[in-house]
């Protein structure tokens, strides 16, 4: 099973890119096939806009449409904004839909204060539905996202650790069911 992380946080001094590398190595030492998406290493123009008919611009949704298109499952990694995701996710979301539909999604949303993104979680979720997705019920929350991880991406509080165990087992189980229905296998 392939899984993408969508990273929608773009922004100079982000954080919550920290979040997304660690469920990047966690996923990878338990033997899942990764693809991070990193919008701040891949742009994209405004949807509709009309630098996006520009030839480059075509090029990186076409690449990043083949990546989103391969995955089996996917989890997105936002900021949260005055109460809502990221525009840079939105915006790329925009360029997508096929590529996301009938599969599962899990959301991380963080925050520098005390919420730890749940508005934007919450309507994350909606957008998901819109896709002709599934979301994930549960969400991973990051409250204090700028004291939660060191610079290798680590943990600074067990309860990070404990957390997202709790939604990297949902989500697999979430993805796997999903995965061996579309295959036509029997669902333990």
């Amino acid at each position: 099973m392939n899984t993408a992380i969508l990273l929608g946080a773009v922004r100079q001094g982000r954080q919550s890119h920290r979040a997304a590398y660690y469920l990047e190595k966690r996923l990878k030492q338990q033997r899942v096939n990764i693809d991070l998406i990193d919008l701040a290493k891949h742009p994209l123009p405004v949807f509709g806009s009309p630098e996006s008919d520009g030839s480059s611009t075509r090029k990186t949704v076409a690449d990043i449409g083949m990546r989103l298109e391969q995955a089996d499952a996917f989890i997105l990694v936002t900021p949260e904004y005055h109460g809502s995701f990221s525009g840079a996710l939105k915006n790329t979301l925009d360029y997508y839909w096929s590529e996301f539909r009938k599969k599962p999604v899990g959301v991380v949303a963080a925050s520098s204060g005390r919420m730890a993104g749940i508005n934007a979680a919450t309507q994350l979720q909606h957008v998901i539905l819109s896709l002709g997705a599934f979301p994930l019920p549960s969400k991973f929350l990051i409250s204090n996202i700028n004291h939660a991880f060191n610079d290798l991406y680590e943990p600074q509080l067990e309860q990070i650790d404990t957390r997202a165990s709790k939604f990297l087992n949902e989500f697999l189980w979430f993805a796997g069911a999903l995965y061996q229905k579309k295959r036509g296998e029997k669902v333990a």
